[in-house]
């Protein structure tokens, strides 16, 4: 029996089926079997490289035989922001773009730039974990009993509170660049009435020093700008180091996660291409690269002369591993990775997005902003010095874009 159909349903339905049709199909990224032996070598090579720019550095560092130039790790730390803040722009935010605006995702999300507003996103709920962190005190560190003898010393002094240490003293004993901050001012202390204070000293146990970061002077502080960070040219009294560690390790850890969130699915990736060969020489140099400036902000942190002395190694090796452990994890369950493939350019678009953001967070606020705007030492420096901390900037980030034109 003959059913009738309006001709304007007819219509719709063939403008319906017209677009279906014009909308291209996501090309399949099956996984690839190719250079087998070559993969499974990468992973050692790829670890040799990461561990190589990550955890060098930090022994270099704590070395009291291995007498590093202090020009090397200068060089090193801008160089390695230079590298952190063009992997965010071009190896993650363009190639999530790529990925989210692929005509073949038209019948699939709708047409927006999905990785900027990702991205975007992304920054704004690292500040607001930031933002959060720098106002709570979350335990780290000890203060040695002074918070009443602060209460008393407000009581007592009224006005003379007012004081500020610009580079301020803690009881806590914390190495940074070859000597001890330990109840004493690395700086002079400034009175409301502008006079300095030339305090008095404390009598504490000094460690043997066996820990000793080269560098330039006050410049081998983590997050840079050192003690400004999370608020700038704050107040620093007493008993403070435990807010200084949080703050310290939080950026760090921010750093850490997007830099190791990167390199798990870099690795994944590496696993299953058919573009193996130049993909696998790429990475090796990436790799190498980006371990090398986060090694070097490891390297320069402050860290207590307690059990913490262990982090740097733990976070330097967590990355060193990260990238090897995926492409192994890759090779094992090569086929199932092979996603239907308009889900996997979504999945590696929102991810890559997500990567991109924390970077260039880190990258533009905690390197940038405060190693050259809220560092008193590099306000201080000569228009050379800054204009030299620059250039090894440029220089990581020319070289890292470079890479990005092969992967």
């Amino acid at each position: 029996m003959h059913r009738y159909r309006h001709p304007l349903l007819l219509v719709r339905a063939e403008e319906g089926d017209a677009a279906a049709a014009t909308v291209p199909v996501c090309e399949s990224s099956g996984a690839s079997t190719s250079h087998w032996e070559l993969r499974i070598a990468s992973i050692f090579i790829i670890l040799a490289g990461s561990a190589l720019g990550a955890l060098v550095p930090i022994w270099l560092a704590r070395s009291s035989k291995m007498r590093v130039p202090k020009l090397c790790f200068f060089v090193a730390k801008y160089f390695g922001s230079g590298v952190i803040l063009a992997t965010a722009w071009m190896h993650l935010l363009s190639p999530a773009s790529d990925n989210l605006r692929d005509e073949c995702l038209a019948d699939i999300l709708p047409d927006y730039d999905w990785a900027m507003g990702i991205g975007l996103m992304t920054v704004m709920v690292m500040f607001l974990v930031e933002l959060i962190v720098s106002r709570f005190d979350f335990g780290f560190g000890h203060s040695h009993g002074h918070d009443a003898h602060r209460d008393e010393k407000k009581s007592d002094d009224g006005p003379r509170m007012a004081s500020l240490a610009i580079r301020g003293h803690t009881h806590d004993d914390i190495e940074a660049g070859g000597s001890h901050i330990s109840g004493k001012s690395s700086t002079n202390e400034i009175n409301v009435d502008g006079k300095p204070d030339g305090g008095h000293p404390h009598h504490h146990h000094h460690h043997d020093g066996k820990t000793r970061i080269p560098g330039l002077q006050n410049d081998v502080s983590y997050p840079p700008g050192g003690e400004d960070h999370l608020g700038h040219q704050r107040d620093h009294v007493e008993g403070d180091a435990h807010s200084n560690y949080a703050a310290q390790m939080t950026a760090l850890f921010i750093l850490e996660f997007g830099v190791i969130f990167h390199s798990i699915f870099i690795g994944l990736t590496l696993a299953v291409t058919d573009n193996f060969i130049i993909l696998f020489i790429v990475l090796v140099f990436h790799q190498t690269f980006e371990g090398l400036g986060l090694g070097a902000r490891l390297a320069t942190a402050t860290w207590p002369a307690d059990g913490r002395r262990w982090t740097p190694y733990a976070l330097g090796s967590l990355y060193a591993v990260s990238t090897p452990f995926a492409i192994g994890i890759g090779l094992i369950v090569n086929q199932s990775l092979a996603l239907e493939a308009a889900t996997g350019r979504v999945v590696n678009g929102v991810l890559d997005a997500i990567s991109g953001g924390i970077l260039m967070y880190t990258g533009l606020v905690e390197l940038l902003a405060h190693e050259f705007m809220f560092n008193p030492e590099m306000r201080k420096a000569g228009l050379g010095m800054q204009l030299f901390a620059y250039s090894c900037v440029a220089f990581g980030v020319g070289l890292m874009a470079l890479l990005a034109k092969w992967a």
